[in-house]
């Protein structure tokens, strides 16, 4: 049976989703106007779908797997499930009042009850409300919400937060929790598994971690290669390997790409020369 899997047609998590799907392996269609591409080599059919309707296309079942955001997943408050992280489209969301009021302490997360919150994601505040037991009202908007306190139609905001200028800049202050932690997703349908499904989570699955971590070889005297083993001590272990040179060995270990430097740095002061950096295209852990 052919796999169908909706990746999202435009926005900002479009390309790297394509970019993920083809380092795994895929193929996608050339031509952006097209709906559907079918991989036969792979027996993979490609659907091209607003990234807010995916989740609602994997819910009823039309659709086996898909792409999207967390906070999207959570927004459309469908039955899909979530089955791996995938390491792009990071956001968070975040309430955000008046920024006189939220630094005087008159607005705080102890202050909701009671008011209009506006957001682009009523589905998202609707379940925090719930969760924290809280009655307020949620204005739904479709879009730029920063500018809804000043306009009248609401009292605090619920919003995606990236550095925080665009609401410091519309005259407001983040307070209380972060509400929802959001990055990209791959979501299946409820109780959906297959061969197919499995060899799809292992091949992106082995690009998202790959993306992670790089390959370090380097030569090092036998004397100091229990330090060496220390800093990279790689999976399970290092690959060790003897040199022509008497006394010395190569080593190979997997390292996570944001410590490599440090890691290179450590190495050299204990006398590993030849250090080298690969990257790792995909993997299978």
């Amino acid at each position: 049976m052919t796999l169908s899997v909706a990746l999202p047609n435009k926005g900002a998590l479009a390309e790297d989703a394509t970019v993920i799907f083809k380092e795994a392996g895929y193929r996608l269609r050339n031509d952006a106007r097209e709906l559907s591409f079918l991989d036969s080599q792979n027996d993979v059919e490609f659907f091209y779908l607003r990234p807010r309707d995916i989740a609602t296309y994997v819910s009823s079942s039309q659709i086996d797997i898909g792409v999207t955001g967390r906070d999207l997943l959570k927004d459309s408050n469908r039955g899909a499930t979530e089955k791996l992280a995938l390491d792009f489209g990071h956001s968070e969301f975040r309430l955000a009042g008046n920024a006189t009021d939220v630094s005087a302490g008159t607005t705080s997360e102890k202050s909701l009850a009671g008011k209009r919150i506006a957001t682009a994601y009523p589905g998202l505040v609707r379940a925090f409300l719930t969760e924290q037991k809280i009655v307020a009202e949620v204005v739904e908007l479709d879009g730029a919400v920063e500018g809804a306190i000043k306009l009248g139609v609401a009292d605090l905001i619920v919003d995606v937060v990236a550095t925080g200028n665009t609401i410091k800049q519309a005259g407001l202050k983040i307070f209380g929790p972060t509400i929802l932690q959001s990055e990209a997703i791959l979501i299946t349908r409820p109780d959906f598994k297959s061969d197919a499904l499995e060899v799809l989570i292992r091949r992106v699955s082995g690009v998202v971690i790959a993306r992670k971590y790089v390959l370090v070889d380097y030569d090092i005297e036998k004397k100091n290669l229990d330090a060496a083993c220390k800093i990279t001590p790689g999976l399970e272990s290092p690959t060790i390997s003897p040199l022509q040179k008497e006394d010395w060995v190569a080593v190979r270990a997997m390292v996570t790409r944001s410590d490599v430097h440090l890691v290179m740095d450590n190495l050299w002061q204990i006398g590993a020369r030849g250090i080298l950096v690969t990257e790792i295209n995909s993997c299978r852990l």
